[in-house]
């Protein structure tokens, strides 16, 4: 059953007129979404002093929040961007669940008013709140209801080639996050990959060698839709990867000679990302233009082209040589990521670039939602928060504010688990 939108303002944040951005210090406050009272016993009576200051700083925070949704409405186009940006970086460095669960489609609302109705930087902000919304919200009907409202005008504004060019990448971008989280259909996940291939796939060489010239925007719109597009793919099924492999994995080749930098190695990215698919369904599987193909790669991997930018050139070399391993012998060069106690290797070409696609929007507060946002955790199979007892806690000899982190995570945890054995209770009605 779709639920209603709401209407409501809160009164206490429509009172504040001028927004101030998101400071570093806000930041301070990254687990105060949770009270301090689900602390352990042993550490009630060290924390007792900061509980009340706690309280006022939770207080003081929800009120910016609530001023940040309430001022996306403000006729101001600066104001407005400003709002945005503030419910971005809460959104990237807090786990802020419960706080936007009643306030969704209020800031859905919001969205969507300033994609249709905003401009360039301020269209950009609002693609990138929406994908933040769908990753605090995670899988289920609340973040479904949320793109079920936005996917129409992010679709809109990427097929449409007179709108601003930097809010098409940006939406393509959204587009592709947005649906991994969000979309509830297979059909609409093909539905949607369609619509970036008709993007990316004008920058392919036709059948006499040939490519259209595009300006550099426009590359890089080929580009977003690319990767968005290699972002879904890893979430299809066999028989749909069997028919990309057939369609695309010959003439993704031809981007290799891309003028652009980013494009070539999306497409390098992307080619080895589709040569470990192939493998996981046949262990024998060989293209048939490999040794070419192989060349290729080669010549990126070892590139010394005097024309191109030193950065540009380095940045390749690094990119290709992994490319061109995974081509040639299927192997992975295995990043190690460490949050709090934990780690998580990066081991296949589909979990980097997933974990890609999350770390482009909540940027350096990607270990945070490591340790504490469930669907990141269950998307990289890390299993719930870990809880850590106080003892452990001690021995670990980390801050007060740390201490917080687990502690939210571990309630969250908890209330979830407690949500779900509700769900399934049944309803005997009363006698």
């Amino acid at each position: 059953m779709k639920m209603p939108r709401s209407k409501k303002r809160s009164n206490r944040g429509g009172q504040q007129r001028a927004v101030q951005p998101f400071s570093d210090e806000d930041a301070s406050i990254e687990t105060l979404s949770h009270c301090s009272s689900f602390s352990d016993t042993a550490s009630v009576a060290e924390e007792a002093g900061g509980e009340v200051s706690e309280d006022v700083a939770l207080e003081d925070f929800q009120y910016k929040l609530k001023g940040f949704i309430d001022s996306t409405v403000d006729k101001s186009a600066k104001t407005r961007q400003s709002a945005l940006d503030g419910l971005k970086t809460a959104m990237a460095t807090k786990i802020l669940y419960e706080f936007i669960l009643e306030r969704r489609m209020t800031i859905t609302d919001s969205i969507e008013r300033c994609l249709k109705k905003g401009k360039g930087e301020e269209q950009r902000a609002a693609a990138s709140l929406s994908c933040l919304l769908c990753i605090q919200l995670g899988s289920g009907i609340e973040s479904e209801e949320v793109f079920k409202a936005l996917k129409p005008v992010f679709k809109n504004i990427l097929s449409d080639g007179a709108a601003n060019i930097q809010a098409r990448q940006a939406c393509a971008t959204s587009l592709g996050v947005c649906s991994l989280v969000a979309e509830d259909d297979i059909l609409d996940v093909y539905a949607t990959m369609e619509c970036f291939e008709g993007l990316f796939s004008r920058s392919y060489a036709k059948e006499d060698g040939s490519r259209a010239t595009f300006g550099p925007q426009v590359t890089v719109l080929h580009t977003h839709a690319l990767l968005a597009w290699a972002l879904l793919l890893t979430i299809c099924p066999a028989s749909e990867v069997r028919n990309v492999l057939k369609k695309h994995l010959p003439r993704l080749a031809t981007l290799l000679e891309s003028d652009d930098v980013n494009m070539r190695i999306a497409a390098g990215e992307t080619i080895a990302l589709l040569f470990e698919l192939a493998r996981d369904l046949d262990a024998e599987f060989e293209h048939d233009d490999l040794e070419l193909l192989c060349e290729k790669l080669n010549a990126l991997a070892t590139d010394c082209n005097k024309h191109r930018a030193k950065n540009d050139k380095r940045k390749q070399r690094s990119v290709f040589r992994d490319v061109l391993r995974a081509v040639e012998e299927g192997e992975f060069q295995t990043e190690t990521i460490r949050f709090g106690t934990e780690r998580m290797d990066i081991d296949s070409w589909v979990r980097k670039r997933t974990y890609d696609a999350f770390r482009e929007f909540v940027g350096s507060g990607m270990n945070y939602h490591l340790q504490a946002n469930e669907f990141i955790r269950d998307v990289f199979e890390l299993g719930p928060p870990m809880m850590v007892d106080s003892t452990t806690l001690k021995a670990m000899k980390i801050s007060r504010f740390e201490r917080h982190l687990y502690n939210a995570a571990a309630f969250k945890a908890r209330t979830k688990a407690r949500s779900k054995v509700r769900d399934k209770r049944v309803d005997v009605g009363e006698f």
